[in-house]
Formats: C-alpha cells, sequence, structure tokens
C-alpha cells in the first residue's frame, strides 16, 4: 500500500495525523482555559469526558493518532537517513533557509513523547484510568481542577511543562505548515501565509497551555465553587 511503503504516503499520514493531533491539542487547551473561569465548571467537563463509552472511544481513537504519527516520524526519519548515507556526516555547515526546527525534529518528537506520557501520569492515569480500573486515587477522578492544582504546585512539574510546551511549539512551528505543503494546500502565495497562520496559531494555541500553568503556579487560579 503507497500509504505505507512510499515516501510520499508516509509523508500524508504524517500531515493528516499531525493535523489531527493539532485540533485536539485545540480543544485540550479550550478545555484547560475554563479551569482559569471556574473550578466547578471545569469539573463539570472532566466528568462529561469521564469513563463514558464515547470518551473511552475518543481516547482510543487519539491514541492511534498518536502512535501512528510517531511511528511514521520515525520511519521518515530513518528513510532519510538512510538515503543520505554517509554524506550526512560530511554536512558541516546548516542551510541558511533551513529552520532549526525542521534541523532537530527527532529531538523535539522525543521530547513531545515524554512530556506525553509525564502528562498521562500526572492526568489520565488518575482520572480515566483510575475510574475504569477502581484503583485508589488521592483525588475523585473527575476532580481535574484538583489534579492540575497538585501537579503544578510543584516547581519542578511546572519546569518539566514549559520544557514541553517550548519543544511542542517548535514542532508545531515547522509541521502546521509542512503538512499543508504535504497536502498540497500550497502555492508561490499561500506557502508564506501557511507559514504565518501556522505560527501565529501554533503560538497562541501554546501560550493558553502556558497560562494554564503559571497560574496554577503562581497561585491565582479561582477555587472550587466560584460562579462560572
Amino acid at each position: 500500500m503507497w500509504l505505507c511503503n512510499s515516501s510520499i504516503g508516509r509523508k500524508v499520514v504524517m500531515s493528516v495525523t499531525g493535523i489531527a493531533l493539532i485540533l485536539f491539542l485545540t480543544f485540550h487547551m479550550s478545555m484547560n482555559v475554563v479551569a482559569l473561569i471556574s473550578g466547578d465548571a471545569y469539573n463539570m467537563i472532566c466528568k462529561f469526558l469521564g469513563a463514558n463509552w464515547y470518551a473511552l472511544v475518543a481516547t482510543l481513537g487519539l491514541a492511534a493518532l498518536t502512535v501512528a504519527h510517531i511511528v511514521y516520524a520515525f520511519l521518515l526519519t530513518m528513510q532519510n537517513r538512510r538515503a543520505r548515507g554517509n554524506e550526512r556526516y560530511a554536512v558541516t555547515v546548516k542551510p541558511a533557509k533551513v529552520e532549526w526546527a525542521s534541523q532537530n525534529m527527532l529531538v523535539l518528537g522525543i521530547i513531545v513523547v515524554l512530556g506525553i506520557l509525564l502528562h498521562l501520569f500526572n492526568f489520565w492515569y488518575n482520572m480515566m484510568f483510575a475510574e475504569v480500573a477502581h484503583i485508589s486515587v488521592p483525588h475523585d477522578p473527575a476532580d481535574g481542577f484538583a489534579y492540575i492544582k497538585d501537579t503544578f504546585a510543584c516547581p519542578v512539574y511546572v519546569v518539566l511543562y514549559i520544557v514541553w510546551l517550548v519543544a511542542i511549539w517548535f514542532h508545531l512551528s515547522h509541521g502546521f505548515w509542512s503538512a499543508m505543503h504535504t497536502l498540497g494546500w500550497n502555492g508561490k502565495i499561500w506557502f508564506n501565509r501557511w507559514r504565518t497562520i501556522g505560527l501565529v496559531y501554533t503560538s497562541l494555541l501554546m501560550l493558553g497551555f502556558l497560562v494554564v500553568v503559571l497560574a496554577f503556579a503562581f497561585g491565582v487560579a479561582p477555587s472550587l465553587c466560584c460562579a462560572a
């Protein structure tokens, strides 16, 4: 199948799964911002997205997208390395027009994956998984607000999340317009437009996450039982 075997097919899969994951991040960021307005409203969303069949199906679908994106990214990286062979060691000066993020997508991807694992441990494990597995956790699995407060009360986690968000920003700032290029939604005019749109969109997206982290880290987030 050309989607699996050809370089173009693999890039298409990378692009489609990447766009889907960006859409999920947009939803996730919007949900997190609610925690800055009302802890009760945020927990209502967490309860709605708990261990319900639709949430479980969505989680499995998201996991499949993430795994596919990671696997195809690895395959493309290995393919490019094999294609360059020993020539990659002879290059000492990087082209001026090649972005730093483009040159370091593998490293950025590894940081992003490690951040995902940390995030799953801090939230998904204590919430959806705890509800499904009926295991004992510090707070009610639907009390996502409490887990946000606990997580970002720890300075180490705050620093790790900031590093993670920066890595995601670099990864998305290149990946967004690269996906549009792969799917053919570009041209002499739209190429630069997509780069600008991608930079603005991903910056606002990561800023939303960062504001939540810093608000809870410095104790300026609202408490429970406040009106939305």
